[in-house]
């Protein structure tokens, strides 16, 4: 009711970039992370890329005062880097882990060892109002003139929006906070804004204080690859808080903010990555006159994804597909003729065993090198073959639901 206080939602989400052994004085920013976050509490903490489980203890012992519920969401061989942070207890948790994550030979690039995901965490806040909160990261761009990933960042979040669309019927509020990887303007966010009636923290802010355009990955930065900044002088903006209602609650932006480099009175920024803070107020919506009681109001509008979004994520992920295509006929052909290798060694071998021909020409030790290299090229294609696939057939189910979704409209 219109007499009802106001409950007020300090949101902080920050990518940590917590690589272990890799991440430059990481441990130091951890240990600056949380005194920070003890300073100046937040009702909810979404972190990215807490890589290691001794960063995540440190930080839970750090926050145990300010926000004594947590969760870590492990998965794959070095886990999804995601965590949470509630001052309000967690009823609930879950992970989704995208079903396109790159490949396992870019070991330079890794995305596919984490294995990016969703996490989804229940709160039950303050006014009984219940909250789903989902720290979350996609597969990052690393090259923008030729984006490998591009199709599996929109499989991916395509997937999300799905992942959103279908949890958060039993919330009052949805939040979401993390690094997408992904422009304003890109196509993938316009795809999970119109799928699922998100909105953004930014855009809707009443006060803004932080970095120019709200960019997340700013030149001043001394952890930040320039190299990756090249076309965008001023920094690029890829992390986001967003949010909406799904009940008879209404939710405003009042102050959103980021970080601005260096953390206060230090030489190092937080990370590589500028935090995203945002304060939002949730109040009861009033029932409009002659409006029946058991009429539920209405909530954030969720509209199918405009059609230009679908159709511009429609195509990139059939240069994907076929790309998928021309790569796993490029391993199959290898594997055959490896196969076909080994068969010629092994057919030598037996007719020279039998004496049906002269000598080997080569010593023994050449022809099993030889015959170990033709059988590890033979494993490592089939492999590879198997793997395309797999992407393949996860592109074209992604490009199937994204057809069918076209020309659907809401009553």
């Amino acid at each position: 009711m219109e007499g009802d206080p106001v409950l007020q939602l300090r949101v902080f989400s920050l990518n940590c970039w917590g690589i272990r052994y890799l991440s430059r004085r990481r441990q130091e920013r951890v240990r600056l992370i949380g005194d920070s976050l003890c300073r100046e509490p937040f009702d909810l903490v979404l972190l990215q890329e807490v890589w290691s489980e001794q960063d995540y203890g440190l930080l839970r012992e750090k926050l145990g005062s300010c926000c004594p519920f947590s969760h870590y969401f492990r998965s794959r061989v070095i886990g999804s880097g995601l965590c949470v942070f509630s001052k309000f207890p967690i009823l609930d948790t879950l992970l989704y882990q995208y079903s396109l994550n790159g490949y396992p030979y870019m070991l330079q690039h890794g995305d596919w060892f984490c294995g990016k995901s969703v996490g989804l965490g229940d709160n039950e806040q303050q006014q009984g109002v219940m909250a789903t909160s989902s720290p979350l990261q996609l597969h990052a761009e690393y090259c923008r003139d030729k984006d490998t990933y591009l199709a599996h960042r929109l499989v991916q979040t395509w997937e999300l929006a799905q992942f959103i669309r279908h949890t958060s019927h039993a919330a009052d509020v949805v939040l979401l906070g993390g690094d997408l990887n992904t422009q304003p303007q890109d196509v993938g966010m316009r795809l999970l804004r119109g799928c699922t009636g998100l909105r953004d923290a930014f855009a809707e802010a009443k006060r803004f204080e932080g970095c120019k355009d709200g960019c997340t990955l700013i030149p001043d930065n001394c952890f930040t690859v320039k190299t990756e900044l090249q076309p965008f002088p001023l920094g690029i903006r890829i992390d986001y808080i967003l949010y909406k209602t799904e009940s008879n609650f209404a939710v405003k932006c009042e102050e959103l903010r980021t970080t601005t480099g260096t953390a206060p009175g230090q030489d190092i920024p937080y990370s590589d990555h500028e935090a995203v803070m945002a304060t939002l107020h949730v109040r009861r919506q009033e029932r409009p006159q002659g409006a029946s009681a058991a009429e539920p109001l209405p909530a954030d509008p969720v509209t199918e994804a405009p059609a230009d979004a679908v159709t511009e994520a429609l195509a990139e992920v059939r240069v994907g597909l076929q790309g998928a295509r021309r790569r796993r006929y490029a391993a199959g052909r290898l594997a055959v003729l490896a196969l076909l290798l080994l068969l010629l060694q092994a057919a030598a071998a037996l007719g020279a065993l039998a004496g049906w021909g002269a000598a080997q020409p080569f010593p023994a030790l050449s022809c099993c090198l030889l015959a170990a290299l033709a059988l590890g090229i033979l494993l490592g294609a089939t492999c590879l073959h198997l793997l395309h696939v797999t992407e393949g057939r996860l592109l074209q189910a992604a490009e199937e639901e994204m057809r069918m979704a076209l020309p659907l409209r809401r009553p």
